[in-house]
């Protein structure tokens, strides 16, 4: 009688890997961490576009990445994701209202492709997202408008943001409750 081997359940997988050269965790500067900035409009623009499908594969996103030009807060990014296709009518409607804004916040009327919304300077409202879950706290994009004056023009200097540090009441004591 032959006594057939038993193979085993888990195959054992060699999880050593190469790196072709050798790391130290020392010679890397620390992550930089940004803090929240202050709700109210900035100047930006749009630098990045693409279309993404949403997580449950029903339909897409448009995800706009809105670069800050603002002096106070330079390079710094933040991300608006329009719901273009969505089986959801109301996430659509909210989507093409948003789309709408920025078109008349660019000065472009009529839109086929994303990157004609490049480059082109705004404001944007930001607003302070509360921590919710595991998720910190975030900024988010209450509006979008146009940078240019009454005049049509755009704006020579923008107002500076003022820190908290700055306030007129900074260095106060809070008033006791």
């Amino acid at each position: 009688m032959q006594v057939k081997k038993q193979k085993p359940k888990h195959k054992q997988k060699n999880n050593m890997v190469g790196l072709n050269k050798s790391y130290n965790a020392a010679d890397v500067p620390e992550r930089e961490t940004f803090s929240l900035m202050p709700n109210g409009d900035y100047l930006a623009i749009i630098s990045e576009s693409e279309m993404k499908p949403n997580k449950k594969l029903t339909g897409h996103y448009l995800q706009l990445t809105i670069e800050i030009i603002d002096e106070n807060f330079k390079g710094r990014r933040i991300w608006s994701r329009l719901n273009l296709d969505n089986p959801n009518q109301t996430a659509v409607d909210i989507a093409e209202r948003d789309l709408a804004d920025i078109q008349l916040a660019v000065g472009v009327q009529n839109v086929s492709d994303s990157s004609e919304l490049h480059d082109k300077p705004f404001m944007v409202t930001l607003k302070t997202k509360p921590a919710s879950g595991v998720y910190e706290a975030t900024n988010e994009v209450a509006a979008y408008k146009s940078s240019r004056g009454a005049d049509g023009k755009m704006p020579t200097a923008q107002a500076k943001v003022a820190q908290p540090w700055e306030k007129e009441d900074a260095g106060k004591p809070e008033a006791a409750y």
